[in-house]
């Protein structure tokens, strides 16, 4: 039996996700596990996420302590994850992914088509906003930050009408008592890498390799593969938000991608298929579409436009 100890934010929804890592863990292995909190740039800044022009502000402190051997692994939610790592990490394992889309929660049971004009919806993410703003150009979209606990508190105390957020988090964290409606993938299509958890270690460290390995699910990693390997080469991020969804049906891997002007008026939409042992070459084609379509000039818009929109 060896004891493993590993990294993680001190979050709520954090903990839990780490927490049912280690209970996988247990099941698969005979070993014993200990949660070492690290705090991030991301747990500090309280600014807008899009605000921040730097990569990695959930993980990068964790993963340090992998690199320099403070813990054995760390667990991430892998839409924070970085699609480059630093050169002696890798991403170990992908667990079986949760639910990927965006769901809308208000206070009094109203939907996104039915909330009333000029009601003001909270979400932390540009690409939510964008996507809501297409679909209700009537309602105000305000940037909210802090944990899912209190988005939610913000909305029953009346400081928001309603919040946009990712199902997933919900369903970590077992959540009682909080309504939601769905909001389709065709129009949300989430964030690379939303709904999957990522467990990055040392390139070096069979041993852990080997044990988180144990927990791996094919068929998320494809699909996260594919959606990451999209994130590269069209450099996506918080400043400059793009839809994602890879999935596996049978021996083939989809891929569906959705990009925005920052006005919302322009999108473009790229839905390509290939046999899910290429999910990577998948990504790098359905890139190489955009860039075709005219992605880059999108991408120039936003880093131009983006300290003058007020979400």
């Amino acid at each position: 039996m060896k004891k493993f100890i590993l990294g993680t934010r001190g979050s709520q929804l954090s903990l839990a996700q780490t927490n049912w890592v280690v209970s996988e863990l247990k099941k698969a292995t005979n070993n014993e596990f200990e949660i070492k909190t690290i705090k991030t740039k991301g747990d500090t800044d309280a600014r807008p996420l899009f605000t921040i022009d730097q990569k990695g502000i959930f993980e990068k402190e964790i993963d340090k302590a992998v690199s320099d051997q403070t813990v054995d692994f760390a667990v991430h939610s892998l839409k924070d994850v970085p699609s480059r790592l630093m050169d002696n990490l890798t991403l170990g394992c992908v667990p079986r992914r949760e639910e990927v889309n965006d769901i809308f929660i208000s206070n009094n049971g109203f939907t996104l088509q039915t909330i009333p004009p000029e009601s003001v919806i909270g979400t932390s993410s540009l690409r939510r906003a964008v996507q809501v703003s297409r679909i209700r150009e009537d309602i105000t979209i305000k940037p909210i930050r802090g944990n899912i606990e209190s988005r939610i508190s913000k909305v029953k105390e009346g400081k928001f009408d309603a919040i946009v957020l990712a199902q997933a988090g919900i369903s970590r964290l077992g959540a009682p008592g909080v309504d939601y409606t769905k909001l389709p993938i065709s129009q949300f299509p989430p964030s690379p890498g939303q709904g999957a958890l990522a467990i990055v270690c040392r390139v070096d460290d069979k041993k852990t390799l080997e044990m988180i390995r144990k927990i791996e699910d094919a068929n998320s990693r494809i699909g996260v593969e594919a959606e990451r390997s999209l994130s590269n080469f069209i450099d996506s991020g918080c400043r400059f938000p793009v839809g994602a969804y890879g999935y596996v049906e049978g021996e083939k891997v989809n891929l569906m991608v959705s990009a925005y002007s920052i006005d919302g008026k322009k999108s473009l939409i790229v839905e390509k298929s290939g046999p899910k042992n290429e999910a990577q070459k998948l990504g790098h084609l359905v890139a190489e579409d955009l860039i075709e379509k005219g992605i880059k000039e999108l991408a120039v818009n936003w880093r131009e436009k983006l300290g003058e929109w007020n979400v």
